[in-house]
């Protein structure tokens, strides 16, 4: 697909990755719908969307992925915002972190990851993707909209890292869901694709433990953590690539976790 033609929406995108996509897209000349919890990044999103120099346009609305009731009325407002709907970027995740069984070094405590911890990333990096992917196909359909494109936003964690059962698990399902939808939505002329990111300069990674930060730039190849841009270069070819469908790109330069 050609980016002037996306009508897309881009989920979390009110930092990191998403804004960096969602201004890319709008410079391309696309109309985009963000979507985010955070609605002070929101409006930066906005600003910052306002400032390219492209024919395209952000819009902005509110958006907890793990609730059901807010995804269906989200995609309804994007739709309508923007005129039609036949992208989807799945890019809200957030972080939990901790190591499912842990012994303390000094008292002997034995800790666990909590429930809470599980549930919090289940409910936004698969349940939150896999209604937004729904609904926005299921709207796509409803209006006889195609070609159309689905982006899932995976990570190299998918294939284990220690600390992340919960994100490990979360993410390797959306990469196997990207097979799964891409032959569930060939017939109404669908594509799904999925990049999957290794160590990115993010809000969410500067918040890093320093030393486990440094730790894993240095296992790097390249010799660099990645950069939002790095992703996109990949985002954008699964959208304009017609013929690539069904496979997860990582994106990671080279770090093995």
């Amino acid at each position: 697909m050609k980016l002037e033609d996306l009508k897309i929406v881009v989920s979390g995108g009110a930092q990191g990755m998403g804004r960096h996509f969602a201004v890319r897209l709008a410079e391309a000349g696309a109309q985009v719908a963000v979507g985010d919890v955070n609605e002070v990044g929101l409006a930066e999103t906005l600003e910052a969307g306002k400032a390219v120099q492209g024919k395209g346009k952000i819009h902005v609305r509110r958006l907890d992925v793990a609730d059901e009731a807010d995804v269906a009325s989200f995609v309804a407002w994007a739709h309508g915002a923007m005129g039609g709907l036949n992208g989807l970027v799945n890019n809200a995740g957030i972080l939990r972190d901790g190591l499912l069984v842990k012994k303390d070094r000094e008292t002997g405590a034995v800790k666990t990851l909590t429930k809470a911890q599980w549930d919090a990333v289940i409910g936004v990096n698969l349940t939150g993707a896999t209604l937004l992917a729904r609904d926005v196909v299921a709207k796509m359909v409803e209006t006889n909209t195609r070609p159309g494109v689905v982006v899932n936003i995976s990570s190299i964690a998918r294939h284990g890292n220690r600390g992340q059962s919960n994100y490990t698990a979360a993410k390797a399902a959306l990469a196997s869901n990207t097979v799964t939808w891409s032959r569930e939505f060939a017939s109404f002329g669908i594509r799904v694709g999925a990049v999957a990111p290794g160590m990115i300069e993010t809000p969410m990674t500067q918040g890093m433990n320093q030393k486990a930060r440094d730790a894993l730039v240095a296992n790097i190849p390249v010799g660099r953590i990645g950069l939002p841009e790095d992703i996109w270069v990949a985002v954008k070819f699964v959208l304009e690539c017609d013929y690539f469908n069904g496979r997860t790109i990582d994106v990671d330069g080279g770090l093995s976790m």
